[in-house]
């Protein structure tokens, strides 16, 4: 698992993901993904358009650490999450807890609370 993060405009973090998110492509990550959800009034946007595959693992990364965004004031959203990754986030009920978008422009107005 890969993960690149760059600040984007509007102090919003973009973490890009590239890989899988299993056992193994969470544990190369885990600490340095809730690193950057740290922090008061965090934006991350996560963009999923190069995950493969996502398991229950992976799962809990993201929710785990959009609830604790939450606690402070902070806000995350998923960003163009492939056809396979997007069925699985639909199965287990995960845009209802962070949401999820097709364009930057409707995840980054969600963000900065537009």
């Amino acid at each position: 698992m890969e993960m690149n993060v760059s600040e984007i405009k509007n102090n919003i973090t973009l973490i890009a993901l590239q890989g899988t998110l299993d056992i193994m492509g969470v544990n190369q990550i885990e600490t340095k993904f809730a690193g950057y959800c740290s922090g008061e009034n965090a934006r991350i946007l996560v963009d999923m358009a190069g995950v493969d595959y996502l398991a229950s693992i992976g799962i809990r990364l993201l929710v785990t650490n959009a609830k604790s965004l939450r606690i402070r004031n902070g806000k995350m959203a998923l960003l163009s999450p492939t056809r396979d990754v997007m069925n699985v986030l639909e199965i287990t009920d995960i845009p209802a807890i962070i949401p999820v978008y097709a364009s930057f422009e409707s995840a980054e107005a969600v963000l900065l609370g537009a």
